[in-house]
């Protein structure tokens, strides 16, 4: 999955000791939205009218070797409406998104609690 410039600028702030705000327990937050529009890596927020940020659940987001797992789960009143779109942000609002994925993951109802996943791998590129 592509990263957005500002996911790939943080990173190599990161690598220089230049980032302070983390992507840990306290401020990572995976963002879902209504939003269509296709992936651009000069994009900075999701695209949607409708959009909402969920912090980690305990002990999120976890690394494995190469592998970074983001876990939240959304309650009864949050982000009701089709989720078309999502990223990883560092921040409860503004904030580096560190990707952008378009794809449709159903409507989410009032009611109903859905817990997001999203597992990204580091890999060499060619």
């Amino acid at each position: 999955m592509p990263l957005t410039n500002a996911g790939c600028n943080f990173m190599a702030g990161a690598l220089t000791g230049h980032e302070t705000t983390l992507f840990n327990n306290a401020n990572a937050r995976i963002g879902v939205g209504d939003g269509t529009t296709a992936f651009s890596a000069t994009q900075t927020d999701l695209m949607g009218t409708n959009k909402f940020r969920k912090g980690m659940d305990a002990t999120f987001p976890t690394r494995s070797t190469n592998v970074l797992t983001f876990k939240s789960t959304f309650a009864s009143g949050e982000a009701n409406f089709a989720w078309q779109e999502w990223g990883v942000f560092n921040a409860a609002s503004a904030g580096p998104m560190l990707n952008r994925l378009v794809e449709n993951n159903g409507t989410k109802l009032s009611g109903q609690t859905w817990v997001f996943e999203v597992q990204l791998t580091v890999n060499i590129g060619s």
